[in-house]
């Protein structure tokens, strides 16, 4: 057990921020903006948008060996990371994705995924993530949006924007997080501009500061 005061804390020390959007939106496109060096675990082959940016490092996931390549990823992440400030993960609904393929390919009739699939997912996916956040860097991590049903206490229920991932490792990714945005387009003006409070039909958070929304 580690303890520290609280005057001694710092909001902004190794900060865990997820940004989700639609596809094609600019998630990938915003790490160009993260102030110091960063590197890029690639999970979507999207960072060729990042092509000329200096300051980036890109590590591109063989799509194929999903589960195989980010465990290598994760024995040489603390190696990877010395001398970067930024590590982004882009984006963990691919991962997902590609994830349940390969498993599909080990069942019976080599595509649909076992019962036991779904359960593996949830806990090896907390491992994961939680292998990450334990770095010593700041994270960025990137998904796909997607709407989830919420039922609240006196029985509504709504349709509420939130990263596409499975409902199963869902809360406990979100709630590790300190910032927790939506990238959206104004279609007046082609600006794009992320939520950071959220409302019933927008999962949002911003715990490092006062801002509901950002550039």
């Amino acid at each position: 057990m580690k303890t520290i005061e609280a005057k001694d804390l710092q909001r902004t020390l190794n900060w865990r921020v997820i940004l989700y959007a639609k596809p094609g939106t600019g998630k990938t496109t915003c790490v160009k903006y993260l102030p110091g060096k960063t590197r890029i675990f690639d999970l979507d082959n999207s960072a060729k948008v990042l092509a000329g940016i200096s300051n980036v490092t890109v590590d591109e996931m063989d799509r194929t060996h999903p589960e195989e390549d980010m465990k290598q990823y994760l024995e040489q992440a603390s190696e990877l990371i010395v001398g970067y400030d930024n590590l982004v993960i882009d984006n963990v609904s691919s991962f997902e994705k590609d994830w349940f393929v390969e498993k599909g390919k080990g069942s019976h009739n080599g595509i649909s995924n076992e019962l036991q699939d779904y359960s593996q997912w949830t806990n090896y996916f907390s491992r994961v993530m939680t292998a990450i956040y334990a770095l010593p860097v700041n994270v960025l991590t990137t998904a796909w949006e997607t709407q989830r049903q919420i039922t609240t206490e006196n029985g509504q229920q709504f349709n509420q924007y939130a990263p596409e991932i499975r409902q199963s490792v869902m809360d406990g990714m979100l709630g590790l997080c300190d910032v927790v945005g939506r990238l959206i387009i104004n279609p007046k003006t082609n600006g794009r501009g992320v939520m950071l409070q959220g409302n019933d039909s927008i999962y949002a958070k911003n715990r490092l500061d006062n801002r509901t929304m950002c550039a």
